[in-house]
C-alpha cells in the first residue's frame, strides 16, 4: 500500500492543489483550509450553499494564493501571505466560534463579485484555535478550517468499487481527500486503527459523513443525485452515509507521494 495523492485546498470549498509533499503539521496539512470565505454576518460559506464556490480555483504563488475562475483564468486576483492589516474578525464555522485576520480589500471585493454577494476571505494564524472533538482525538488537539478533522483518507480501491455502481465516473476530486491510498482492497482502510505514512503516524479516527457537495461536479458545478444515491444504497448506516476515514495526526512530519502505508 503507498500514497498515491497529496491534497490540499488552502480555501476551504475552492479549488485542491495536489502535491508530491507536504507537511503534516497537528491541525492538517501545510497551507490545507488555513483560508475561509465568510459573509457579511461572519459566517462561513461553502458549496453547500454556492455551488459557485466550486468553480474558483486556487494555485500557489511567491506572494500568496492566486484565485481564478475557471472559465476566465486570465482575471485573477491574489490573496497575498503578507496581510494588508491585522484587523480580527469573530468568525462562524459549524458551531465554533474563532478569531481570524482580514487580509486583502481587493481579494475581498473580487471574490463579492464572482460569488454574487458580499463576502471576505480571512485567514487562520497561529493563534487561532479550533479545538477537536476531544472523543475522537483526545485533548488538546486543534484542527483547521476544516469541517471536523485534519485529514481525510480514501482510498482509490473504494472509489473504483463506486464508479462500478455509477453511469458516470467521478474523480477523487469530488470527495476533497488529503490522502489517496493505492494498493489496497475497496474500504479496507474502515478497518484501520493507526497507520504510518513514511515516517509520520496518524490515527484512523472515524468514517466521513458525506453530504449533497459529493453531488456537485467539481469541472461544472452542476448537481446530479446520483453520487450520493448510489453511496446510500451500501454505505449508509442509520441516516449517516459514510465514504473516506477521518484521520489525525499523531506527529508532525513530511508526507511524500510514494510513501509506503504501514498499518499497527
Amino acid at each position: 500500500m503507498f500514497l498515491s495523492e497529496i491534497w490540499v485546498y488552502p480555501v476551504k470549498s475552492l479549488g485542491g492543489i495536489r502535491l508530491k509533499e507536504s507537511l503534516a503539521e497537528e491541525r492538517g496539512l501545510q497551507y490545507d483550509r488555513r483560508w475561509l470565505i465568510v459573509d457579511e454576518k461572519g459566517t462561513f460559506l461553502t458549496q453547500r450553499t454556492n455551488a459557485q464556490m466550486t468553480l474558483l480555483d486556487v494555485a500557489f504563488s511567491e506572494d500568496g494564493l492566486l484565485i481564478s475562475h475557471r472559465y476566465d483564468p486570465v482575471n485573477q486576483i491574489l490573496v497575498p501571505f503578507e496581510r494588508e492589516n491585522d484587523d480580527e474578525i469573530e468568525v462562524k464555522i459549524w458551531s465554533d466560534r474563532v478569531l481570524a485576520r482580514t487580509i486583502s480589500n481587493l481579494a475581498d471585493e473580487w471574490l463579492s463579485e464572482r460569488l454574487g454577494k458580499i463576502v471576505r476571505i480571512v485567514e487562520m494564524t497561529p493563534e487561532t484555535q479550533r479545538p477537536m472533538n476531544p472523543a475522537y482525538a483526545g485533548t488538546g488537539h486543534t484542527v483547521s478550517f476544516a469541517d471536523d478533522f485534519p485529514f481525510l483518507l480514501i482510498s482509490q480501491a473504494s472509489l473504483d468499487h463506486l464508479n462500478s455502481k455509477l453511469s458516470q465516473s467521478v474523480e477523487m476530486k469530488r470527495f476533497r481527500p488529503n490522502f489517496v491510498v493505492a494498493g489496497t482492497t475497496p474500504f479496507e482502510e474502515d478497518s484501520w486503527k493507526t497507520i504510518t505514512i513514511g515516517n509520520t503516524s496518524f490515527q484512523v479516527a472515524k468514517p466521513c459523513e458525506r453530504c449533497i457537495m459529493v453531488n456537485i461536479d467539481p469541472k461544472t458545478g452542476i448537481k446530479s443525485p446520483e453520487t450520493l444515491k448510489a453511496l446510500s444504497t451500501y454505505r449508509k448506516e442509520g441516516k449517516d452515509i459514510f465514504f473516506g476515514q477521518n484521520v489525525v495526526g499523531l506527529e508532525s512530519g513530511i508526507v511524500r507521494e510514494g510513501d509506503h502505508i504501514t498499518l499497527h
